[in-house]
């Protein structure tokens, strides 16, 4: 081929230029929206002093992921974002009827347009760090974000936690998270065990009781019903300072679920009264083809439904160096003892619909608060 005709190699595409914000917000679920929420009434404006980025891509944070039989109830309660009632929207009066995956992302896109949040999306955050004096926030597409402070809402939809068992990779059937699961008819006619003491564990049973051939239920610990059929207001003070006291000393976070219990709805009574809802000890062992208990016995199993929870995604703020030896990020009032310019909604006290919208608030002001010392 003669030199003159060879092609010559595409342009590289030129850097894009900084956006330099007040505040970045990474994260557009609960958490993040409500932080966002409280930022601009207190005169922080998007979409130039305020950004939201989301990696979704649609509106609903983790909610649009959740599988299609979900249905908003009250073993899985979503709260009301600050400010929805201005549009008339409530989850307390929610269609039942329909997905809750569906409701949420349509109640979301409503908030965030009503209130003019401007959220960037899909936009991956790959990592937040220092260039000498600027805290950097880099996305995937290779816009950067230069903030005076980062509020951290990216929740723990992205983190599925597995635990580890022996013979968990000899295991010949499938293995399935919370996350990965999408509906009952991928497991007709198979022996299914489900792992886990919490509101999904439950409501996989019973949403799997007349597809699957068989189902055993496992957990580390014996589910705590309620009899009053709500959380228990104690417990749930309890659950909250326990992940508040981790937060502070900067340990892994324990789990909501065994600080709550779980309430006995009249869905759950009844699934009890089946026999649908009979949990056994945790088994010892996974083999190629089930589950081996301490007993001895083996439980034949097509498919395992990890239904055990996940953990804080903070992989992009590693470069930050803010993890502790314990395991956990140091967080008081919602600041990253390591930097202060570091903010984080949705974990430790505020990682469920317990706290997440009360939290808003709070970190809210502490963000004001900081951004007026510079």
């Amino acid at each position: 081929m003669p030199f003159w005709s060879r092609s010559k190699p595409p342009p590289e595409p030129e850097p894009l230029p900084p956006h330099r914000a007040k505040v970045v917000v990474i994260g557009a679920g609960q958490a993040g929206l409500s932080t966002a929420y409280y930022l601009k009434r207190l005169g922080i404006e998007p979409p130039d002093d305020l950004v939201v980025l989301d990696r979704g891509p649609g509106t609903g944070g983790a909610w649009q992921f959740r599988w299609e039989a979900l249905r908003l109830g009250s073993a899985h309660r979503v709260n009301d974002l600050p400010g929805m009632q201005e549009l008339g929207l409530s989850f307390e009066t929610a269609d039942r009827k329909r997905p809750a995956k569906d409701v949420v992302a349509e109640y979301y896109r409503l908030y965030e347009e009503h209130f003019e949040l401007a959220v960037r999306r899909p936009v991956e955050v790959t990592r937040v760090f220092n260039r000498e004096l600027d805290l950097v926030v880099a996305t995937e597409g290779g816009q950067e974000y230069i903030a005076d402070a980062v509020v951290n809402a990216t929740g723990t939809w992205g983190a599925p936690f597995v635990p580890w068992y022996p013979g968990l990779n000899t295991f010949a059937g499938r293995i399935v998270h919370t996350s990965d699961y999408r509906q009952a008819e991928d497991f007709e006619g198979q022996d299914v065990v489900v792992v886990g003491g919490g509101t999904s564990a439950i409501g996989f049973l019973l949403e799997l009781e007349h597809t699957a051939k068989s189902l055993t239920w496992v957990s580390r610990r014996p589910i705590d019903f309620l009899d009053e059929g709500e959380l228990d207001i104690e417990a749930r003070r309890q659950a909250v300072e326990q992940q508040d006291e981790a937060a502070r000393a900067g340990r892994a976070l324990p789990s909501i679920v065994s600080g709550t219990g779980v309430a006995r709805t009249r869905r759950i009574q009844a699934g009890i009264e089946r026999g649908v809802l009979d949990r056994r000890e945790m088994f010892k062992a996974i083999e190629p083809d089930g589950v081996r208990f301490s007993d001895g016995s083996l439980q034949h199993a097509d498919a395992i439904i990890f239904a055990t929870g996940f953990r804080p995604e903070l992989r992009h703020l590693s470069p930050l160096r803010l993890r502790e030896k314990t395991g956990g990020v140091t967080v008081g009032n919602g600041a990253a003892y390591r930097d202060p310019r570091i903010f984080f909604a949705g974990y430790g006290p505020q990682a469920s619909t317990i706290g997440a919208n009360r939290a808003g608030r709070m970190i809210a002001r502490q963000v004001v608060a900081q951004l007026s010392k510079f």
